[in-house]
């Protein structure tokens, strides 16, 4: 009894069979077939091999929203050689709400402005990666994790002394609109302003400001990193020189599967003018003028789900067998009758 109920059963689900086999006797093959046959396992690898590529990657989600966050303060990363000496040479940050900061935290080094073969190599090599890739691969991508973003030491001697000053580290400063400068002399702060005690005895003939500005970032370092102004550098023979660059900060929250991190993006736009008290006013010296946009971008890092990357993979694949068995009905059709046509004309009489 137990024997016919599995028999009752097993003949049960053979009648479910949605698949019925065709015995081979009935079965016909041809070249053709073979052809479109190949072709059609050919395409299946080929497709799901690019398919899987795809889940392997990675991309980036943006939401926007308004920025909340008033009473933080904004970080400051800095790399900058200008051709003075350190002594002569001051900077701070003045912002909106005429708050001065002495950027006391940074270090002052004397160096040789003009960099070695090797160094000026680097440089090349950073310039070219800025200008090859976009800002998503500068930014969110490991493009440029194997790419050394600190300038490399001297590896000569100049036999005269250092004639520039290299300003580096990180301060941080009111999270509003504020202006870097760089300018002659040290600071000096009053009520309603300040200024630099440089300006009170100013000389063209020790004023260069040019300058090479190797980093400059908001936010929490970023390694692999290169922002707009990195690998710049501005060279003048004129004493009485102003450089401005105006800098439009968006703060950014990065979330990947490999770090989290506060950082910032920016624009920039730059001006260069001659300061001469007749037709132009003003200080010489190099000023970042920066402000802060008010929304905050959300970057996530998303990965295909599972589920999707199979729903699209068996869609490949019933895709390809579907279309493949109408093309080769229509090419069969279509040698049939070209065929036929032949044997009518083969078999017509002279």
């Amino acid at each position: 009894m137990r024997r016919l109920n599995r028999k009752g059963a097993l003949n049960l689900v053979k009648e479910l069979d949605a698949f019925p086999k065709v015995p081979e006797s009935y079965v016909e093959t041809s070249a053709l077939g073979g052809a479109v046959s190949l072709t059609v396992f050919m395409s299946m690898a080929l497709l799901t091999i690019f398919e899987f590529f795809v889940y392997q990657d990675t991309w980036m989600k943006y939401e926007y929203e308004v920025d909340k966050n008033f009473y933080s303060k904004l970080r400051i990363n800095l790399d900058i050689t200008v051709a003075m000496q350190c002594q002569m040479i001051g900077a701070d940050v003045l912002d909106r709400a005429n708050t001065m900061v002495a950027l006391t935290e940074l270090i002052y080094e004397p160096v040789h402005f003009e960099l070695s073969p090797q160094q000026r190599l680097w440089q090349k090599t950073l310039q070219q990666f800025q200008s090859q890739h976009s800002l998503q691969d500068m930014l969110f991508k490991d493009a440029l994790k194997g790419v050394h973003l600190t300038p490399g030491l001297r590896n000569d001697s100049p036999s005269r002394a250092p004639s520039a000053c290299r300003i580096y580290g990180q301060v941080y400063v009111n999270k509003v609109e504020g202006n870097l400068h760089f300018t002659l002399g040290k600071a000096l702060h009053y009520a309603g302003g300040h200024t630099h005690l440089g300006t009170l005895f100013m000389n063209n003939d020790v004023q260069n400001f040019s300058h090479r500005i190797d980093h400059l970032s908001f936010g929490e370092f970023f390694p692999g990193r290169i922002n707009p102004l990195d690998t710049t550098e501005k060279i003048t023979l004129e004493g009485n020189q102003q450089f401005q660059y105006f800098v439009t900060i968006v703060p950014t929250k990065l979330q990947t599967y490999e770090l989290s991190l506060d950082t910032h993006q920016y624009s920039v736009t730059e001006q260069e003018r001659a300061i001469n008290h007749t037709a132009s006013n003003g200080v010489p010296g190099i000023f970042v003028k920066y402000k802060l946009n008010p929304l905050i971008v959300r970057v996530s890092e998303e990965h295909m789900p599972l589920g999707k990357f199979l729903v699209r993979l068996c869609g490949i694949i019933g895709g390809i067998f579907s279309t493949s068995n109408l093309l080769h009905r229509l090419v069969g059709l279509f040698v049939d009758i070209l065929c036929c046509r032949f044997k009518l004309r083969a078999s017509r009489p002279n």
